[in-house]
Parts: structure tokens; sequence; C-alpha cells
């Protein structure tokens, strides 16, 4: 008996901004390209998106709280991690290496297990002009974190394009 190759699997983290409403858009695109999909929330994102849709769609829970100690893990390790939308928030937190959600510690931990990272930001012109947020995008990228490009419209697309590259 033959064990039937596994999928690639994508942890999606999403933040609290309101192009999350259509985070389904990702999740078809990626499954369409053969990846497996479990999705972290920041806590106030859960307010931003179907999770009712988004669960049946990936066909798992959506975490944004961490387990209890001695549950199981409630998806495979990842093979990627794609942030999306990722806000001014979660992009300062997670360079300077807080972990204080599920979210964010997930992100810091991808980093030191060798996990391709993939960012789509949605941060308002204002704030990406913050001198905080221009260093962390610098130790993001030092790290290896590939960010897709902010402009007219959310290009849920780019978030696959950023995972292809970092396949091959």
């Amino acid at each position: 008996m033959t064990e039937q190759a596994r999928k690639p699997f994508l942890y999606v983290i999403v933040c609290a901004a309101q192009v999350a409403e259509d985070v389904g858009e990702l999740i078809s695109l990626v499954q369409e390209q053969g990846w497996d999909v479990g999705v972290i929330a920041t806590p106030p994102a859960i307010g931003f998106f179907d999770t009712a849709s988004v669960q049946e769609q990936t066909g798992r829970i959506i975490r944004s709280a961490w387990r209890s100690p001695g549950d199981p893990r409630p998806f495979p390790d990842p093979d990627a991690v794609l942030v999306a939308p990722a806000t001014f928030n979660t992009i300062n937190k997670w360079a300077a290496g807080i972990a204080d959600t599920l979210a964010l510690g997930t992100l810091c931990e991808a980093y030191g297990l060798g996990v391709p990272i993939a960012v789509l930001p949605s941060v308002g012109e204002a704030l990406t002009a913050h001198p905080a947020y221009q260093e962390s995008l610098t130790r993001l990228r030092g790290m290896g974190v590939r960010f897709g490009e902010q402009g007219d419209g959310f290009r849920w697309e780019q978030g696959l394009e950023l995972l292809t590259h970092s396949r091959t």
C-alpha cells in the first residue's frame, strides 16, 4: 500500500483590516494551486470576515487563541505562511519579536523554523510613513520575509505569486 503524498500546508494569518472580508478569495486561489489551508486570525480580525464561511471553505476551525496545554495541534506544521492582510500593528510587533497573540507567536516561530513567509500589507499611507514601520519592513526583509506591493486595490493573487517564488 502506498501513501498518498500530503498536500503542502499553508497558514494564512488574517489581521483586522477591511479587506479581510474577502479572504475567501485568497483561500480559493491557493487551494486551486494544491495547498491545504489553516487560518489563524488576530483576535480583532474575527469580526472582519465571515468565519463560518471560511471554516467551511477550509474544512478546519479558525484559530485565534492559544491551545490549552496537552491539547493536540489542530493544524499540521506549515510549509509556508502568508499574512494577508497584514496591519501596521502586526508588522511592527512581529519585527520587534513580540508574541502576545497566537498569530504573532506563529510568525515569530515560523522564522525560527525556516518556513517561507509572505506578507500582503494593508497599511494606510500615513502609517507607512512612520519610521517604526519602515524599520520593521527592513528588519523583516532582512529575515527573508517577502512583501507584496500596496497599490490601488488589494491583490490577493500577489500572495500566491510570492509563495510560488518561495517554493522554487
